[in-house]
């Protein structure tokens, strides 16, 4: 028997769904929604399901931007054989995701173990929450700077590899519950001057590799006596469909508004946590 419920895997699959691409932490939220619904946040089978789930959310990233992501690797291939093609930018804006996503896998191998023990707590994801939106809010003000002083220079869309460089160093905080790999990686786009439209683009796009990576390692962890199979695949599916409808809403958003209501939101998550775990309402652990 699962120690899993199908109602739970439903829930789980929206709030990873729905929080994955949105800059407040999907493992943040997820471990928040485990200590709800009375899981072991610390268990490796329930780590590692919430990890596999996220396959669900990468499936609706390939499927949204197929055209954009095949052009992408075409062009990329085809930039290592014709050096006239390195200077185009999807050749550029593939080595950005490819140089980008080294980092994060570098220190997720580093850290695994401080990962996956002390950093699976709510005190950590509340204090996450909170501190990463002062960082968010700089990206917002400093972008803004960007654009009164250089107009004609933000906002064409282009990205270097490195940007890919300062962004995917960015994604290693992402790490620590509370941070978020949007949240950090849409932030390092906006410092870097990109405009907020391509910076989402491209912190889904660095999505892939680095999702897909913890998916598969935490694949050998999976207990399906304590998971289940069905409960696995409904999760995933769930992740799928609220992703796609998350990705669609989002690129929406961020044409034209900042991100200051998820960093208020972030803000006031935080403090409401350190008050429950404070008063002994909920365990951290």
């Amino acid at each position: 028997m699962s120690d899993l419920t199908y109602l739970d895997s439903v829930i789980l699959g929206i709030v990873e769904g729905l929080t994955e691409y949105l800059p407040v932490s999907s493992t943040g939220h997820l471990t928040i929604a485990e200590k709800v619904l009375g899981l072991p946040i610390d268990d490796p089978a329930i780590t590692s399901y919430t990890a596999i789930i996220q396959i669900g959310a990468i499936v609706a990233t390939l499927l949204y931007f197929w055209k954009k992501i095949v052009t992408m690797v075409k062009d990329f291939f085809g930039g290592l054989r014709r050096p006239e093609l390195r200077s185009e930018p999807p050749f550029k804006l593939a080595v950005a995701v490819v140089v980008g996503s080294i980092p994060v896998v570098i220190a997720a191998l580093l850290f695994k173990d401080l990962i996956k023990g002390p950093l699976r707590s709510l005190w950590v994801v509340a204090f996450a929450l909170i501190i990463w939106s002062g960082v968010m809010w700089f990206a917002e003000r400093r972008h803004a700077q960007l654009v009164a002083r250089h107009e004609d220079k933000v906002g064409d869309g282009t990205v270097s590899p490195a940007d890919g460089v300062f962004i995917g160093l960015m994604q290693c905080f992402s790490l620590v519950p509370g941070v978020s790999r949007s949240g950090a990686t849409i932030s390092a786009g906006l410092l870097r001057g990109l405009d907020r439209v391509t910076a989402t683009e491209l912190s889904f796009f660095m999505a892939i590799p680095a999702l897909v990576g913890a998916g598969l390692y935490e694949m050998k962890d999976v207990n399906f006596s304590v998971v289940g199979a069905g409960q696995l695949v409904v999760g995933t599916v769930v992740s799928f469909v609220v992703a796609y409808a998350s990705i669609a809403w989002l690129l929406r958003f961020v044409k034209n508004n900042s991100l200051m209501v998820f960093i208020g939101y972030r803000v006031v998550l935080g403090l409401v946590l350190i008050g429950v775990l404070a008063a002994g309402v909920m365990q951290a652990t």
